[in-house]
């Protein structure tokens, strides 16, 4: 089931979006201060994020700010406050969409459905998006994610997977991936792909993916495999 984190220090307003969240088929997941927040997004893979600003610890605006330094998740941001320049600051850091007290709990999933449709539509859209079984991969926005949990992976090791899952089947040496992602000048020792291949795999690992693998071809590279053998 796909997770929701709700961040509200009312606890009646997370009780009351857990009921709506879990209507349209979220499994809620609440935090009462900013701290809780972090600790939460650190620990578990969430399909989006509803933030309120006014958080003990840690305000909504510096949770933002920390979760985008390294994930793209959706983060609606939520305020009893309707001034304009925190809503501006709010889209501005990054935030998807900011909704202002009183609300309905109909109108936060509509607004949550919204967001989704629209982050869809973009990685559909875009020629930097590419799928495969439970695997997308949005190399634009820096996306992965595994059945809807989102794989946090450094740069280099995003573009090792976008480079094997656009060329499906194809066998990469140590000295291909070399050149096309360090760059010819790379004067390293080319064991640093088998380092970089062995913390991308452990990452993909942790969630489940029974129909695909990068697989070492032994003596020739690495290659995206089917397990199923369609590739």
């Amino acid at each position: 089931m796909k997770k929701i984190l709700i961040a509200d220090d009312n606890i009646q307003i997370t009780k009351i979006l857990s009921l709506f969240a879990k209507k349209e088929g979220f499994e809620p997941v609440a935090a009462y201060d900013g701290n809780e927040v972090i600790d939460y997004f650190n620990k578990e893979h969430f399909e989006i994020i509803l933030l309120d600003v006014m958080m003990p610890k840690k305000d909504g605006f510096e949770i933002c700010r920390e979760i985008r330094k390294v994930s793209n998740i959706p983060i609606i941001m939520i305020t009893a406050r309707g001034e304009d320049f925190e809503r501006i600051m709010g889209l501005d850091i990054g935030a998807d969409d900011y909704i202002v007290k009183p609300f309905s709990g109909d109108e936060v999933m509509a607004r949550i459905r919204a967001v989704l449709r629209r982050l869809e539509r973009t990685e559909q859209n875009s020629s930097d998006y590419i799928s495969y079984d439970n695997l997308k991969v949005c190399l634009e926005r820096g996306l992965v994610s595994i059945d809807g949990h989102q794989v946090t992976l450094t740069k280099k090791e995003l573009e090792i997977l976008w480079l094997l899952l656009a060329n499906k089947g194809k066998i990469f040496s140590r000295d291909n991936l070399l050149n096309s992602l360090w760059g010819y000048d790379y004067y390293g020792d080319n064991r640093t792909v088998d380092s970089h291949i062995k913390r991308l795999r452990a990452k993909l690992d942790a969630f489940g993916h029974q129909n695909w693998q990068i697989k070492t071809i032994w003596g020739m590279g690495y290659k995206f495999e089917g397990i199923n053998h369609e590739i």
